[in-house]
C-alpha cells in the first residue's frame, strides 16, 4: 500500500498537544485523522515525528500514513479539501509519496525548535511569546547554551517516568537570537529531544540570564543529571517545532 507524508502546521493554543489520548477529543493528531478519514474516503491512521505538549505550536511538522489511493500527492483538490474541513488552527500544504518502509518519526536526522520571548508588555505578543520583565544577560546565557554543545545526557531536562529508551541527545546549535529592540528567540536543533527538553532548557537558561545561577552552576545541574535541579519550563505557548530534516533517498522522485 503507497506511503505518505504528510506535511503540515498547527497553532496548538487550544490543544492537549499532538498525542492522542483517551480522556480528549482535542489533539492535532485526533482531529487529523478524523478529517482525513473522511475526505480520502477509508480510515487513515498517522504517525507524527514526534510529541507536542499541550500549548506548543509546530511551524513544520511531518506526519506518515498509508492509503490505497495512489494519487494523493498529485491532486492538489485533497490539500483543498481537507484545509476546508480542517479547523482554522491546522493547515495542510503538502502530501509526499515516500518509499514504502519510510518513517516520520524514526527517519528524522535533525528537528528544530524556537522559543520566542519579549521585554516589553504586548498586547499582540502574550499568547504566541513569553513576556520576561527584567534585566536579562543574554551573553551569559549563549555561553551556557554553547555548552550544550558537548553534552550527550539531557536527563537533568526530561520529564521523569517517560518511555524514552535513552535521554542522550546530540545537540548541533543552540543559542539565544535578538530579533528587533524586544523580541528574542532561542534556537536549537539536534537529533531528538526528550519530552519537555526545550522548556526545561529555556526556563535554566533563563535563570543564567538572570543571575540566579552561575555558568559552573549550570553545568553541575547538567552533570548531575536530576531533573529537580534545573529550573523551572517555560510556558508551552511560546515554543514552535520549526524544521525536520529527513534523508533525500526516503522520497520518491
Amino acid at each position: 500500500m503507497p506511503r505518505y507524508f504528510i506535511q503540515l502546521a498547527y497553532n496548538g493554543t487550544h490543544y492537549h498537544g499532538w498525542q492522542v489520548q483517551d480522556n480528549t477529543p482535542l489533539t492535532v493528531q485526533h482531529i487529523l485523522q478524523e478529517k482525513m478519514t473522511m475526505i480520502i474516503g477509508h480510515s487513515i491512521e498517522i504517525v507524527g515525528c514526534g510529541r507536542t505538549d499541550a500549548g506548543v505550536h509546530a511551524k513544520d511538522y511531518y506526519a506518515h500514513f498509508d492509503s490505497s489511493k495512489t494519487d494523493l500527492h498529485t491532486d492538489v483538490n485533497y490539500i483543498y479539501k481537507l484545509n476546508k474541513v480542517l479547523p482554522f488552527e491546522i493547515a495542510i500544504s503538502k502530501i509526499i509519496s515516500v518509499k514504502e518502509e519510510a518513517n516520520a518519526r524514526f527517519d528524522a536526522k535533525a528537528r528544530t525548535y524556537e522559543y520566542l520571548i519579549h521585554r516589553f508588555k504586548s498586547p499582540f505578543l502574550f499568547n504566541n511569546s513569553l513576556y520576561v520583565f527584567g534585566d536579562i544577560n543574554f551573553d551569559a546565557m549563549n555561553e551556557a547554551a554553547s555548552y550544550l554543545l558537548s553534552v550527550e545526557d539531557f536527563t537533568s531536562f526530561s520529564k521523569l517516568n517517560t518511555q524514552a529508551f535513552t535521554n542522550n541527545c546530540t545537540v548541533t546549535f543552540a543559542q539565544w537570537i535578538k530579533l528587533n529592540n524586544s523580541e528574542y528567540v532561542f534556537k536549537i536543533t539536534a537529533n531528538r529531544f526528550l519530552r519537555n527538553m526545550v522548556r526545561a532548557l529555556v526556563g535554566t537558561l533563563l535563570e543564567v540570564g538572570k543571575g540566579k545561577i552561575s555558568l559552573q552552576e549550570f553545568k553541575t545541574i547538567v552533570n548531575n543529571k536530576n531533573r529537580s535541579d534545573a529550573g523551572m519550563s517555560a510556558a508551552g505557548y511560546a515554543l514552535y517545532l520549526t524544521d525536520i530534516q529527513y534523508p533525500k533517498e526516503i522520497f520518491n522522485g
